[in-house]
């Protein structure tokens, strides 16, 4: 059995050359085509569909607060930028922006849920469930029911967190937060709707807590004692160890003894 005779080195050259050429000539051909398709005026983007939490936008602020920022076509258009534009808008807080083939765009919106004003009262800031601090028009919501957080920015979570917490001990007494502050030196501070003001002192979660409901607990005793109700606290220290300075309307300031730890 004969073997095969390798071919000659320009034999094989010119192979390689004309396999390189049919690959060159491959690409380019697909790159033409591809070129050809994504600049198709068929797949132009004519069609925006906006879904989800749209109660506090209209097609209106989408259209101009929106399109202008988007460009390219179905193939071409960069997700993340338009995603950080329907993010932009005010009100939204997530966008997940999808390709519907072969011409439209679908963008699935999640609002922010106001819990609370933030900042001084000229601010114009929400903050949301979440702890996110943003800005919104006041006229969408009920500013005046609302009560105000505030704190440093870096500790919106933080203090959003304490509200949750603290809001259904002051309601089981019926009496509402109206403010909840966070001072620069970590220490909180509590405004009442009812007009008392409660000075918290600095800790953790759990020791602000212990010492609040100490001071809740003993709360409705200490007020009949004077001949008072919950409505007639004026101001309260819990800062102190194993007591707090109490302040009622009409009686002067009475310190309070911890019977836990006399």
């Amino acid at each position: 059995m004969k073997k095969p005779m390798p071919l000659p080195a320009d034999v094989r050259l010119m192979n390689m050359a004309t396999a390189l050429l049919v690959a060159v000539f491959v690409l380019l051909t697909l790159g033409g085509w591809a070129w050809w398709l994504i600049r198709h005026p068929g797949f132009a983007l004519q069609t925006i569909t906006v879904q989800g939490d749209v109660n506090r936008n209209n097609a209106f602020a989408f259209r101009t607060q929106v399109l202008p920022k988007l460009e390219g076509n179905f193939f071409t258009i960069d997700l993340a930028k338009a995603r950080l534009a329907f993010e932009a808008v005010p009100w939204v807080r997530v966008a997940v922006v999808h390709r519907d083939f072969p011409n439209r765009l679908r963008a699935v919106l999640v609002e922010h849920r106001p819990m609370a004003l933030w900042g001084d009262e000229d601010a114009g800031t929400l903050i949301n469930e979440q702890g996110q601090v943003f800005e919104a028009t006041l006229d969408d919501v009920d500013a005046e029911r609302m009560p105000r957080m505030k704190g440093p920015a870096a500790e919106s979570q933080t203090v959003a967190v304490m509200y949750m917490a603290l809001s259904p001990r002051f309601q089981a007494l019926g009496m509402e937060i109206d403010l909840l502050e966070l001072t620069p030196r970590g220490s909180w501070r509590v405004q009442t709707k009812q007009g008392a003001q409660i000075e918290l002192g600095r800790g953790s979660r759990a020791e602000i807590l212990q010492r609040l409901d100490v001071f809740l607990t003993t709360l409705k005793q200490v007020t009949a004692r004077y001949g008072r109700g919950i409505s007639a606290v004026a101001s309260a220290d819990l800062r102190h160890k194993d007591a707090y300075a109490l302040r009622l309307h009409g009686v002067s300031t009475v310190d309070v003894v911890n019977k836990k730890n006399p």
